[in-house]
């Protein structure tokens, strides 16, 4: 059996939980994954993928000022309001697709 190393990363639970359950269909244990992607990077010299900035920048409301917040507030009513809305099952059933769960 070849020498192995130890890695200790933090990851967010819900990232950790969702991966755990994609690999397990896979039939792949995280640590095999993560060797995996490690091999890659050296193979590639580099993250064997893509890495972009988002096009717009995600918002947090502890950025916003009061008179942003309430523009944002009301384009969300306008959504409601023009019945611009997803049902909280049509979410779950597309994140189930997204990520074969």
């Amino acid at each position: 059996m070849a020498r192995t190393s130890n890695i200790f990363a933090r990851v967010e639970p819900e990232i950790k939980e969702q991966a755990e359950l994609i690999l397990e269909q896979l039939g792949i244990p995280m640590s095999n994954a993560i060797g995996l992607f490690l091999r890659q990077v050296v193979l590639q010299r580099g993250i064997p993928f893509e890495l972009k900035l988002p096009q717009s920048k995600p918002l947090s409301v502890g950025t916003l000022t009061g008179e942003q917040f309430n523009v944002e507030i009301e384009k969300g009513l306008a959504d409601l309001t023009a019945g611009r809305v997803v049902s909280a099952e049509n979410v779950a059933e597309r994140m189930r697709q997204d990520y074969r769960i």
